[in-house]
């Protein structure tokens, strides 16, 4: 299971790394644009991590932590969770999953969630089969209009 992966969060994000990033972008979501900006922007926030998974170097998954303090708690979410279709069924989301729970459990968050959708049947189970727990819940979004 995903032999030779390194999973970290970045502190840094090189040329290649970006690129990478780029090319895992449409497998997360089609509608989904690249900026490199506001990559690297994640790794000035002071509430976001942007876990990564490498391969001899080379990035071959992501995830990201958003932590936000609330009246109940530290709250955590992740968020863009995916793995290079070239390198799945090795392991590796599960590695990036570990990794961020450990994380939120060393800083003391009362919650994590995730939300997927409910086609992503084979993710739904490794979600569940590293202890996330379906809840009886709604997600709603609003989307502003552009000009």
């Amino acid at each position: 299971m995903a032999d030779g992966i390194s999973i970290s969060i970045a502190d840094r994000l090189t040329a290649d790394d970006l690129h990478r990033i780029e090319a895992l972008l449409p497998q997360l979501s089609a509608t989904a644009r690249f900026d490199a900006e506001r990559v690297l922007s994640l790794l000035q926030a002071q509430n976001t991590d942007l876990f990564v998974a490498r391969e001899s170097g080379r990035i071959v998954g992501m995830a990201t932590l958003v932590t936000a303090p609330l009246i109940t708690g530290w709250h955590g979410s992740i968020e863009d969770v995916v793995v290079d279709q070239s390198t799945r069924g090795r392991g590796i989301a599960r590695l990036l999953l570990g990794a961020i729970i450990d994380e939120s459990q060393q800083r003391g968050l009362s919650t994590l969630d995730l939300t997927s959708r409910p086609s992503r049947e084979s993710a739904l189970r490794l979600y569940e089969s590293v202890g996330f727990v379906r809840r009886n819940t709604n997600v709603l979004r609003f989307a502003p209009q552009g000009d």
